[in-house]
């Protein structure tokens, strides 16, 4: 009983954690994601199937491979964008946990892009309209890591909502 509430703290510090580093990165949040899943699974809190960790645990890889092949900083040098971003993101993890569950996913996706296109109507974003493909480019780059980030932590807390 006291390990199994150790790895519930535990596991609700990692995905803290991994919600502050999709507002302020300063490596891949997806990891203390990941990490707090499995720590909330191991701790009986969530039942989490085998594919859901398979699938989660690549999206995670992927996230930190381009992490590490993406230019790091923003073009500007204006970091105003992950709160977008992730703001925009959570909520729409939150609105498909209370809609929808079964489409969470597609929630913070769209609220992810929805953040980074009200993003590029500020004047600090306006550099993201200019090309056509630097808006998608920068989708792949900063949204990606906060939609599976978000999309981790979403599911965790869906699991202990729903149990």
């Amino acid at each position: 009983m006291v390990l199994q509430t150790i790895l519930l703290i535990a596991g609700v510090a990692c995905l803290v954690i991994a919600l502050a580093l999709v507002l302020w990165p300063r490596w891949v949040a997806a990891v203390p994601a990941f990490a707090g899943l499995v720590l909330m699974h191991w701790s009986y809190t969530i039942a989490v199937p085998v594919t859901t960790f398979v699938f989660w645990g690549i999206a995670t890889a992927i996230t930190i491979g381009l992490y590490y092949l993406s230019s790091s900083g923003e073009p500007d040098g204006n970091r105003s964008s992950n709160l977008y971003i992730g703001f925009t993101a959570m909520a729409g993890g939150m609105l498909g946990i209370m809609l929808a569950p079964r489409i969470l996913v597609l929630g913070v996706i769209l609220g992810a892009a929805m953040g980074e296109l009200a993003y590029s109507r500020t004047p600090a974003g306006r550099w993201l309209l200019s090309p056509s493909t630097t808006f998608w480019r920068y989708f792949l780059a900063k949204c990606l890591p906060a939609i599976v980030a978000v999309s981790i932590v979403s599911i965790a807390v869906m699991g202990v909502v729903i149990d």
